[in-house]
């Protein structure tokens, strides 16, 4: 028997159940954007449902758990970089304009 199949009893209903999350944390980022356009805490609940998403698609879709735990530290981190950027452009869009400058 493939290792694979031994691994992920729930084969594609495993990765559906993921696949429908993300889909609903997507619907649910569009309805907020629409409804509390302008908020200053907006872009916090954004940045979070991002990170959600990264970790979402790192576990379920890159498998994470099954690997070493430098590799799993590193890609966790690429992770919150998109959300940590969000954050820092959202509340220090200037300065960060400033320094991107030449």
């Amino acid at each position: 028997m493939n290792s694979a199949e031994t691994k992920n009893p729930a084969g594609l209903a495993f990765l559906t159940h993921a696949w429908l999350g993300l889909v609903a944390l997507t619907l649910t980022s569009l309805y907020l954007s629409y409804w509390f356009h302008g908020t200053a805490w907006l872009q916090i609940l954004v940045a979070s449902i991002i990170w959600f998403k990264g970790i979402l698609v790192a576990k379920h879709f890159l498998e994470i758990k099954e690997t070493h735990s430098f590799i799993r530290r590193v890609v966790l981190g690429f992770v919150a970089v998109t959300p940590i950027a969000v954050l820092t452009i959202a509340f220090f869009g200037n300065q960060v304009a400033r320094w991107a400058t030449l």
